[in-house]
């Protein structure tokens, strides 16, 4: 069986990036399972997984407990005495090392947890990375710290397809104005600030276009960068700030729009990119390593992460030249993409 853990998931109060990879795993090892899927959490005064209905689980030495989501033993009480003595086999989901890599733009919590939470990894047996990028940067860390492991380390692919939509097999490329996208927490690392720069020397150049902004903003380090966009917006008609979108409002303002844009300084992942392929929307990237995993499989632009310049060189081929961006829709719609259905057969394959 899989007890798969829900401790956050259950009490989540916005889909986040690492509820979303919950959610979509949940629903296709559940379908794929079936009555040997149980999902459980965490209850720290009883040391131990309880059943949604509350009653106790205590997987059995040939199961697995399955965990997707981020924890410390601050957070989960007795989970470390567990986890040395699990009764079961175990695997965890791991994602990346943001926290430490940023910490002065970080949530103080997330920052102080997560050598915690990296240490606690270790000891499972089975721990599944979201791109060979993350791989390497968790297994560096263990490396640099010289700490003892139990876990096989692997890697599995995201789903492209988090939206439910089928995937896009032709794009005729929208009329009128050229319109950008960018989706994506309003907070330094996403690096709104870089797209906001380049698209102002472009706007000061005469060209017309549109820029659409979507996400929620960080409410420890988002505040900033919120009101540049709104200060942008206020005097600058091609800047379009939506808040916080439904994926069907997403896809929508994805058919207006030539290209998605991702200048990101980090990311574990970049799932966001891959959902935006599927659409058949090419994608503008950040030359780091977990965004140019993506990239080479075809309708993406990679620029230099930090260079405003290049952006708006990149950019402005996007928006003036009709030629390449054909090129890159076909790239897209052509290039091979992972489903979910494609993950869980990897989680189950690393579950054998």
């Amino acid at each position: 069986m899989i007890f798969f853990d829900t401790t956050k998931a259950a009490r989540s109060g916005h889909l986040s990036g690492i509820q979303r990879v919950s959610a979509r795993l949940r629903a296709e090892l559940a379908a794929r399972v079936g009555d040997r899927f149980v999902t459980v959490v965490w209850n720290g005064e009883a040391r131990g997984w309880r059943r949604p209905d509350g009653r106790p689980a205590a997987p059995g030495a040939q199961d697995w407990l399955f965990t997707p989501e981020l924890f410390s033993e601050q957070e989960r009480p007795g989970f470390s005495g567990w986890l040395a003595q699990p009764g079961c086999r175990t695997a965890a989901v791991y994602y990346d090392a943001i926290p430490l890599k940023f910490p002065q733009t970080t949530w103080p919590h997330s920052v102080a947890r997560h050598p915690g939470y990296l240490k606690l990894l270790a000891g499972f047996e089975r721990v599944l990375a979201i791109s060979a990028a993350s791989r390497a940067e968790l297994e560096g860390y263990w490396a640099w710290g010289q700490m003892p492991r139990r876990a096989q380390v692997l890697t599995f692919p995201l789903g492209a397809d988090g939206s439910g939509r089928a995937r896009a097999r032709n794009r005729e490329l929208p009329s009128g104005v050229p319109a950008l996208l960018m989706v994506g927490i309003l907070e330094p690392r996403k690096n709104q600030l870089l797209l906001l720069d380049a698209a102002e020397r472009l706007w000061g150049e005469g060209l017309e276009f549109v820029v659409h902004l979507v996400g929620r903003v960080n409410p420890h380090f988002g505040a900033p960068v919120e009101r540049r966009v709104r200060a942008l917006a206020a005097r600058q008609p091609g800047l379009r700030y939506h808040g916080a979108l439904a994926d069907e409002r997403v896809a929508a303002l994805a058919e207006q729009c030539r290209a998605a844009v991702f200048p990101s300084q980090a990311e574990g992942n970049g799932l966001p990119v891959i959902e935006a392929l599927w659409g058949g929307l090419p994608c503008v990237c950040s030359a780091i390593p977990a965004l140019l995993e993506h990239a080479r499989g075809g309708g993406c632009v990679v620029l230099p992460s930090g260079e405003v310049a290049a952006w708006v060189a990149g950019l402005r081929v996007l928006l003036a030249d009709e030629q390449r961006i054909g090129e890159l829709v076909r790239e897209t719609l052509n290039r091979p993409l992972p489903t979910w259905h494609d993950s869980s057969e990897v989680v189950l394959a690393a579950l054998a």
